[in-house]
């Protein structure tokens, strides 16, 4: 692929994300490409698809925008931009079934680029920088970021999850400290496991400092 044509596919994609909340900005995509590299050097796969997928992978994330426009919009792009066509399926097979809430979904897709794709995005959901990106997106939402008196919920269905409004803590519970086994690779597991702990070792220490007022 040439670079110029990357970049282009990076500024568009730049473009598209200036409006989104802190959590999901450009640097997002900066940390889960830097996840990606180092997840694609030990566990291989095709770096073109593996990119462009991580560039593009919040553009039609539904919280933001509306998916199936930003999903056309999206294939117009890579065709503009005469990417083959093999590779501009499988980016776009990726990134319509990358989000947490596609786990309901009986569309499955699976392949390598997927998984580091997919790993390299959920570590950025965990350990320090996942911590701060669900209080950034909780402010955002204007939700409450604890409340003793509502319970993390047990969703069945993209939906569900998608229309909860429950506090940030309870987000922990709900998808959070679920994703440590839900990685794909071998690397993204190893990588999960230190974030996870620290994550753990935060929701204790809240709860040491929240206990005198419970």
């Amino acid at each position: 692929m040439k670079e110029q044509v990357r970049n282009n596919i990076e500024e568009w994609a730049k473009e598209k994300l200036i409006s989104v909340d802190a959590g999901h900005d450009w640097w997002h995509i900066e940390r889960v490409l830097a996840n990606a590299k180092k997840i694609h050097q030990i566990e291989g796969g095709e770096w073109t698809v593996i990119e462009l997928s991580v560039l593009l992978h919040d553009v039609p994330d539904p919280k933001f925008f509306d998916e199936e426009q930003m999903l056309l919009e999206i294939r117009d792009k890579l065709q503009n931009e005469r990417i083959d066509t093999n590779v501009l399926e499988h980016i776009m097979q990726i990134i319509s079934h990358l989000s947490f809430s596609k786990g309901w979904s009986e569309n499955e897709f699976d392949s390598l680029e997927f998984r580091i794709v997919q790993d390299a995005d959920r570590l950025d959901a965990i350990g320090a920088v996942g911590i701060a990106r669900a209080f950034s997106y909780g402010g955002h939402k204007g939700r409450d970021f604890y409340d003793p008196k509502i319970i993390p919920a047990q969703f069945n269905s993209a939906e569900e999850y998608r229309n909860s409004n429950g506090t940030t803590i309870n987000h922990f519970y709900e998808k959070l400290l679920l994703l440590k086994d839900q990685m794909k690779t071998v690397t993204g597991r190893q990588f999960a496991n230190q974030r996870h702990e620290y994550m753990e070792g935060f929701l204790n220490q809240f709860y040491n400092e929240i206990g005198d007022v419970l």
